[in-house]
């Protein structure tokens, strides 16, 4: 009998066997996989059909510029891009070291890929992952052309997939030359250039054609973010060291010989000095700064936006005539440059700023933002501690003994040795006049400056305790690890002025901060808001802390002694709180003072931390300045008054302003622990691993006249104290 011939068993037959000898699980994932593969096709195909027409991409829409006002909402600072310089030059008048130059910065495989570099979408995608956001990254010179060209800079898959789509189309319809060529003629180059031609202009003072090898690999180091790199923004260091590593680049790519690279790093570069002077130039750019970090560069450069900001006009004129006033000067004192900062502590507006001495004198480093760069305050920092310390208990009364201390326990208590047998420095600072004063009160101390008691109060208050304090008053730079020692209290650590101003903020308004802002308004072109500041007021000291520190900041009488009774910090029919500072060999003179509605911070220095003359130290380089601002200030300003702090009353010996007891004289150790000061007398005091020296100090400087001397205490034993 014949067999029944069998059809051949197909492609799908073969699957659904395959199939069924599977779990049941698997139909409905095959199903759903299908779907998904559908349903990506579809949503593709509706974005090839929402494309613009490629062929747009060689004319480009000038868009609306921004304008950032002053508060009043009336004083035009500046307008970001108020029109695109832009000059279209040809293919052959783009010099072939600019070409090489933006290739080899911005995309290397831009004549070997097809208009996407899948390398570098991986890569994207792996630190898009592991920042988990969605971010620009791995783009080809092509598809930056049609980000910038036609689709804008919004961060959605969409518009990426787009951007791709797009990206292949322009490479089939146009050749690479074609595309660089648009590209170098249409990109932004900061401030109002777009284009190679208008950027070289600008920046150089030349045509483009005549840029030499440094000179565009410059232009293409810019490219990422023009505002950040800018010439005449505060990061022109790192413009040259991004243009290092262009060069380099070139050189590995093999579009430059050794000796191309070598002779282009050793050009010097010369920037045309800039022509459209800025309104508050550094406060615009830190205003601006801020600004693109929140909306991104495109946006803020042509969005239309209508900025508000928290300057006053006014005040920010007068600031800068002062500062280019008194740094003249200042000369004498061989201080070049100053800065200032003003702030509303009620609001944490910023009235005015100044970062340096003229903004557009490029030679002398005038676009350099002082007001934000960390320099040391010198004793300008004391009063977090005196603060630390009386929110611990401790009165204005508090006695310290203002003598020759060793700070340094396995150090010899008179001060004698310069290293102890650790190999750690010894510490046994002086006040500025090398006098000694004896006992005086902790009023008295920070009034006056003096150095020796404020340490004791660092060590009194607690290091770590203070720094935190500072932290929460606005003080940014102030790091965790490793820990500081005692000399943090006489400006051992670095503060921003703008930090510092806004930290003393906190004591003007009764203990509450409010953060430091730029920006009241963000508006669009129809006045619809974008955002709107909101003061975040947070408590961080108690208010009885923050009146006494300011009664005794503004206790003319107190500082008279060593200020004298009509110094800069004296305002006859103000109540107005100062404090001076000056680091170590005259490299920093700061005053900053306050009155319940304004605080204002004046540094005085060099950039490169040339000294000043010993005669210039705090007040008398940095007071006259700040005494100027001050008042001018103050006479548009309402009248306030600081509130009185409650009475701070003590029945203990040293916090009372006594420091006999007994017939006997002591250091405060031997009365109280660091941790309770108004509590008992410690039962042991001589545990405190200052006590010995600190105690020498006192009973060396005060035993009655028929004793001899008190021998030296015995050195610890054990490892050196590393708070030191």
């Amino acid at each position: 009998m014949i067999a029944a011939h069998k059809p051949p068993v197909t492609f799908l037959e073969k699957i659904q066997l395959k199939i069924k000898e599977k779990k049941a699980w698997a139909m409905p994932v095959l199903w759903i996989v299908v779907i998904a593969c559908i349903g990506i096709l579809l949503y593709l195909i509706y974005l090839r059909t929402t494309l613009p027409d490629p062929e747009t991409i060689i004319t480009r829409q000038i868009k609306e510029s921004t304008k950032v006002y002053d508060r009043t909402g009336e004083v035009l600072l500046y307008d970001i891009y108020d029109n695109e310089k832009r000059t279209i030059i040809s293919w052959n008048e783009i010099p072939q070291t600019l070409r090489d130059a933006v290739i080899s910065s911005e995309d290397s495989n831009f004549y070997e890929h097809r208009g996407i570099d899948f390398r570098g979408i991986i890569r994207a995608i792996i630190r898009d992952i592991q920042n988990t956001e969605f971010a620009e990254g791995g783009s080809t010179i092509t598809q930056q052309l049609v980000k910038n060209a036609l689709l804008g800079g919004q961060k959605k898959i969409s518009r990426k997939l787009r951007e791709i789509m797009l990206s292949v189309e322009i490479e089939r319809r146009f050749s690479k030359d074609e595309i660089l060529w648009m590209y170098l003629n249409q990109i932004p180059w900061g401030s109002t250039a777009y284009g190679a031609e208008a950027a070289s202009q600008l920046y150089f003072g030349k045509k483009a054609t005549d840029l030499t090898l440094n000179e565009s690999a410059i232009l293409a180091a810019m490219i990422q973010v023009p505002s950040y790199y800018s010439p005449y923004g505060k990061n022109v260091e790192a413009l040259l060291q991004r243009k290092n590593s262009i060069l380099r680049r070139m050189k590995d790519l093999s579009h430059i010989s050794e000796k191309q690279y070598q002779d282009a790093l050793d050009e010097k570069v010369v920037f045309k000095p800039q022509q459209n002077k800025l309104v508050a130039p550094h406060f615009v750019i830190m205003a601006r700064e801020e600004l693109i970090k929140k909306y991104g560069e495109e946006r803020v450069s042509s969005g239309g936006f209508k900025i508000i900001t928290t300057l006053d006009a006014e005040l920010q004129k007068k600031a800068e005539e002062l500062v280019a006033k008194y740094g003249e000067i200042n000369k004498r004192y061989r201080a070049s440059n100053a800065a200032l900062v003003a702030i509303d502590p009620q609001t944490g507006d910023v009235l005015a700023l100044v970062g340096s001495k003229d903004y557009f004198d490029i030679a002398n480093e005038g676009n350099f933002n002082v007001a934000t760069a960390p320099r040391q305050p010198g004793s300008a920092f004391k009063p977090f501690a005196y603060a630390t310390a009386i929110q611990k208990g401790y009165t204005d009364s508090t006695v310290l003994f203002d003598v020759r201390t060793e700070f340094n326990p396995y150090c010899s208590p008179a001060g004698t040795q310069t290293r102890d047998r650790f190999g750690l420095d010894c510490y046994h600072p002086n006040d500025y006049d090398l006098r000694f004063r004896g006992p005086v009160t902790l009023r008295q101390a920070l009034a006056q400056s003096l150095n020796i008691p404020s340490v004791k109060m660092l060590y009194l208050a607690g290091i770590n305790d203070t720094v935190e304090t500072a932290r929460k008053m606005g003080i940014t730079t102030l790091r965790e690890e490793p820990p500081y020692g005692l000399a943090l209290v006489l400006g051992g650590a670095e503060v921003k002025l703008v930090d510092i101003v806004s930290a003393y903020g906190v004591f003007a308004n009764d203990g509450v901060r409010n953060q430091w802002g730029l920006i009241q308004r963000v508006a669009l072109g129809d006045d619809s808001v974008l955002e709107e500041k909101e003061n975040n007021p947070t408590r961080i000291i108690n208010e009885q802390v923050a009146r006494l520190i300011n009664d005794i900041l503004s206790d003319n009488s107190a500082r008279a002694p060593v200020f004298g009774p009509n110094s800069p910090l004296y305002f006859p029919s103000r109540e107005v709180a100062a404090k001076t500072g000056t680091t170590q060999l005259n490299k920093d003179a700061w005053v900053v003072g306050y009155t319940p509605n304004l605080v204002v911070g004046v540094w005085v220095g060099n950039n490169h931390n040339q000294q000043m003359t010993a005669a210039g130290a705090g007040i008398s380089a940095a007071g006259p300045l700040w005494n100027a601002f001050m008042a001018a200030a103050l006479s548009k300003l309402p009248r306030e008054s600081f509130s009185r702090p409650n009475p701070a009353n003590s029945d203990k010996v040293m916090l009372n302003g006594t420091y006999a007891y007994n017939n006997e004289v002591h250091s405060i150790l031997y009365y109280v622990t660091r941790s309770n000061p108004r509590g008992a007398f410690p039962t042991n005091p001589s545990a405190d691993v200052q006590f010995a020296n600190w105690e020498w100090a006192v009973q060396y400087n005060f035993q009655p006249p028929q004793q001899t001397p008190i021998p030296s205490p015995p050195l610890p034993a054990s490892s050196p104290n590393n708070n030191l």
